[in-house]
């Protein structure tokens, strides 16, 4: 037996949803059996993006029955099937979350037709349902509803059970997974995590942090970590104990804290991340007559022009900084030879200081200019991003070229002379990852403004 169904939610953080419309079909695997469907009062807020996708509002909803009215149909209608949906992992986490709330655990098998479409309908240029159903020929009304989602899911589902003559493929992709099922000894540990940015800190009966991380939306990463099957989750599961968390609000300050803080703590299964984000560097030699350019592994007591995730990533950098600022090849060990001219003198992109016909003067300005271009805008200066709630602002400070640590504000008038900013900041070290990292953010303009600062 199939429970085949769709839901229309609130909208919002990840599970924090409600669900506001609902609709369930049961199916024999010929033809449906009985059917339910129903308005739902969430009891929240609905997004306004949702309400205008789905056309319900708030208003609409106000005598609708809460869920826990309708829960006990849905227990009876779902009572030995598989739940079969467009994306089911999304509607299965909403229907468990939602079960979660009344204490009830709700476990059934699952069925994605999504992935079954991939398999059974290889050749269709979309899998979204609108899509897809749009170029199967199936009359489709009321999209974005649950009662019309759901029956288009219907008439999808039989076309994929005739497809699947053995019924095999079918078989193999019911999933017997329980997005949302986290063991009970944890569930007092999510319910009390928000669903916001920021750095948490995992800790086992010892008080022994053995875990740092970072997410968009801390409580859904720790129920990856509760519900993931991989090595490291498996040991989490194991000794977690409980786990605190710093809200941050900037994603770049949040890397930045993440960074930080495991360097400083070096938690047992951050082992990754407890030397270098970024292992490979491009330094400058400037003992010769010609500078050169030099890749290699990280160490920590070079000054490093930039760092990189791999050697892959700096020679490519490398190559594009030469053809930019017309840098000639041969004076970087990415060349195999020390005579002769550079590819990029046969291709005219070098001036010829590899065979001597671009004086060393001529070229360390060409130097000069490719150093200055790797500069932050300012030497002084403070990077504002978005706070941690509303009202409220972030910054990072940029002292001397030099990262020196970031912290919120409220009022523009706080930040606005030395003393001020040095009462509210956050020390952090500076090294070549945080100077990537920032850097990466700065050309990708991935904040709200930048602040001179003439006067520190």
């Amino acid at each position: 037996m199939y429970a085949i169904l769709d839901i229309e939610t609130t909208g919002g953080k990840y599970d924090e949803e409600g669900i506001t419309e609902i609709a369930i079909y049961r199916h024999d695997g010929e033809s449906i059996t009985d059917q339910f469907s129903s308005l739902v009062n969430p009891q929240i807020e609905i997004q306004p993006f949702v309400q205008k996708l789905t056309g319900i509002s708030t208003r609409m909803l106000q005598n609708a029955p809460k869920f826990y009215e309708i829960a006990k149909r849905i227990v009876q209608i779902t009572e030995d099937c598989v739940i079969v949906a467009h994306n089911a992992s999304f509607d299965y986490r909403i229907l468990q979350t939602e079960f979660r709330r009344l204490g009830f655990p709700f476990e059934r098998k699952s069925l994605c037709t999504v992935s079954l479409s991939k398999i059974l309908l290889p050749d269709q240029p979309a899998y979204s349902l609108g899509k897809l159903i749009r170029n199967l020929g199936i009359p489709f009304s009321d999209q974005h509803r649950a009662q019309g989602d759901a029956k288009v899911t219907v008439k999808l589902f039989e076309l994929l059970l005739e497809k699947d003559l053995q019924k095999n493929i079918l078989k193999a992709h019911i999933s017997s997974e329980n997005p949302n099922k986290v063991p009970p000894k944890f569930l007092e540990i999510i319910d009390k995590l928000p669903s916001e940015m920021g750095v948490y800190y995992i800790y086992n009966s010892k008080n022994e942090i053995i875990y740092i991380g970072k997410s968009n939306n801390i409580k859904k990463r720790i129920l990856n970590h509760l519900t993931s099957k991989s090595k490291k989750a498996s040991i989490i599961q194991k000794e977690i104990y409980s786990v605190t968390f710093a809200l941050v609000g900037d994603e770049l300050i949040t890397l930045l804290k993440e960074q930080n803080e495991i360097k400083s703590n070096t938690p047992r299964l951050n082992k990754a991340m407890k030397f270098r984000t970024y292992p490979m560097g491009i330094r400058m030699d400037d003992s010769a007559e010609y500078p050169m350019l030099i890749i290699e592994q990280a160490k920590k007591e070079q000054h490093y022009l930039s760092v990189f995730k791999n050697a892959k990533n700096a020679k490519a950098a490398l190559f594009k900084w030469s053809k930019t600022f017309g840098l000639c090849l041969q004076k970087s060990n990415l060349s195999q030879s020390t005579s002769g001219p550079c590819f990029n003198y046969v291709i005219d992109q070098c001036k010829g200081a590899c065979i001597g016909q671009e004086s060393p003067s001529l070229y360390r300005e060409k130097i000069n200019v490719f150093l200055e271009s790797l500069l932050y805008p300012y030497q002084n200066f403070l990077i504002v991003s978005k706070g941690r709630k509303t009202g409220e602002s972030s910054f990072i400070l940029i002292k001397e070229n030099s990262f020196k640590g970031y912290g919120y504000f409220e009022l523009n008038h706080q930040i606005k002379n030395t003393k001020q900013i040095l009462s509210r900041l956050i020390p952090m070290e500076d090294n070549s990852d945080v100077q990537k990292l920032i850097r990466s953010f700065l050309m990708r303009k991935k904040y709200n403004k930048l602040i001179p600062l003439d006067e520190i």
